[in-house]
């Protein structure tokens, strides 16, 4: 194997090489934009139905201390993403400071591991989509025929039927990959304008049943006891991590250094705030019996005398569910184009759309690939791959300020996260601690997705990289005489 397999990039390559595609994405995003595609990513399914049921199975009232329990520990990963990301405004997210700091062989798998990651939460959001759509055509009427509702050979529940494939979440990949393709900036409006709508219905919710709000349903406040907090807060912990698709777009971002940490900090915050009132409210008014259903909040609504406001925040979850996937897909495609254009994916997978500056066939490929997902793959059995994926990116993330502090200490940096390196032993600690909850079984399907990865960067990715690598060596002496200023 070549010599520079455990080569890291310099923060000098990496301006070098944003220099070099400045043609490519458009920076167009600005602060406002980039909170918006975390809350964006963040505010979804979970917001309308995970607070009940964590209420209900974990927690009981003191699920507002399970959010803000995983709350901080998001805030822990957070803050190393600020520092890397001000540092390093290179799209990628987490695989991109991998490579700064920890070299190729830990980047390539944290990549690896990022797309497998997106690919499956996209095609799991396109999936509940589906069920969300379903529900909200039977109150007018209509209904999707069950078998178009199912992964094929899937029984259908209460029935003797099996499916032939999801429909619907084919559609929804469909239509997310069409808006992709018109830009970022265009994406961007949508899913800013999906957001205002989720903002506003669960203000709503929360104007409506607040003064209904009962004490009697906020005894006991901790039912299963502190030990139901924690795990509460350990079904919650993915609920935010949003803020990791807002890094992935660092080269589309106005000002990155300034902008990407308001926008990260600034979504968590946003999210933060709306999950802990919303889960205030909601076991107030209804008791733990009531909350484990599929949409608490259209209930508790309803039992308020609100059936216009249920109906009305039922259509927003099915709207918002599609902002979800549309920022997973934007966060899955630039990574799967960082990751291209450094040669540890297929070259053509990095060429960008003169006119509307997106990767149109990186968008194209993980669509497709995302739609056959979500429509022949019950996805029930694969989703704690989800959050593995994610907990080993925050862990790399959080290694890499570290590492970075020791080897670059005098590097300028616009954002310092605070008590290094006791704040991101911190968060590597946590994650640790979540990923040893996880089952055997999830352990080896994870362990045999790396071996996959594995022995694709053993038999092609480094000599792929390597060439690239060589070819950004030569053109060096030429970059660096242009940088000389005259005398």
């Amino acid at each position: 194997m070549r010599d520079t397999i455990f080569r890291k990039k310099s923060l000098q390559a990496m301006r070098r090489e944003q220099a070099e595609h400045a043609h490519g994405l458009k920076r167009v995003l600005g602060p406002w934009s980039l909170i918006a595609l975390g809350i964006g990513c963040t505010v979804g399914a979970g917001i309308f139905i995970m607070p009940g049921e964590v209420a209900a199975m974990h927690a009981g009232p003191a699920v507002v201390l399970s959010f803000l329990l995983a709350a901080l520990a998001c805030a822990l990963a957070a803050m190393s993403y600020c520092e890397l990301a001000a540092m390093i405004p290179i799209s990628g997210s987490a695989y991109s400071y991998a490579y700064a700091t920890l070299g190729e062989v830990v980047a390539w798998f944290i990549g690896w591991n990022l797309l497998l990651e997106y690919g499956l939460a996209n095609a799991a959001t396109a999936a509940g989509w589906a069920g969300y759509l379903n529900r909200l055509l039977s109150t007018v009427g209509w209904q999707i025929p069950p078998q178009l509702m199912f992964s094929p050979g899937q029984a259908i529940p209460g029935t003797e039927l099996v499916g032939w494939f999801n429909l619907p979440a084919v559609l929804a990949v469909v239509l997310v990959t069409l808006l992709l393709l018109l830009g970022i900036r265009e994406s961007a409006r949508a899913n800013a304008l999906i957001v205002l709508a989720k903002i506003l219905v669960l203000f709503m919710f929360l104007a409506l049943c607040g003064p209904s709000v009962q004490p009697q349903h906020l005894q006991p406040y901790m039912p299963f006891g502190w030990q139901g907090v924690v795990s509460g807060a350990a079904v919650l912990f993915f609920l935010f991590v949003g803020f990791d698709a807002v890094s992935t777009v660092a080269e589309e971002a106005k000002d990155p250094q300034r902008n990407l940490p308001i926008g990260i900090l600034g979504g968590l915050g946003v999210v933060t705030i709306l999950y802990v009132a919303v889960g205030s409210v909601l076991t107030g008014v209804l008791p733990l019996d009531r909350l484990k259903v599929a949409e608490p909040l259209a209930i508790a609504l309803s039992a308020m005398q609100h059936p216009r406001a249920a109906s009305l925040l039922s259509l927003v979850a099915v709207v918002g569910i599609f902002s979800v996937l549309l920022v997973g897909s934007i966060g899955q495609t630039r990574i799967l184009y960082v990751m291209s254009r450094d040669g540890l994916m297929p070259r053509f997978m990095a060429r960008v759309h003169a006119r509307t500056g997106t990767p149109v066939q990186t968008t194209l490929v993980l669509g497709l690939v995302t739609a056959v997902l979500a429509a022949v793959i019950p996805l029930s059995a694969l989703a704690d791959l989800v959050s593995i994926g994610t907990l080993a990116a925050f862990i790399a993330v959080s290694a890499g300020v570290i590492v970075l502090r020791r080897t670059d200490p005098d590097a300028p940096r616009t954002f310092r996260c605070p008590w290094v390196p006791a704040l991101p032993l911190a968060g590597i600690a946590i994650n640790l601690y979540l990923m040893s909850g996880l089952s055997m079984q999830v352990w080896i399907r994870f362990l045999v997705w790396l071996a996959l990865g594995g022995v694709l960067y053993w038999f092609w990715g480094y000599r792929s990289a390597g060439r690239v690598i060589a070819a950004r060596e030569a053109a060096v002496p030429r970059a660096d005489e242009a940088l000389v200023e005259p005398s």
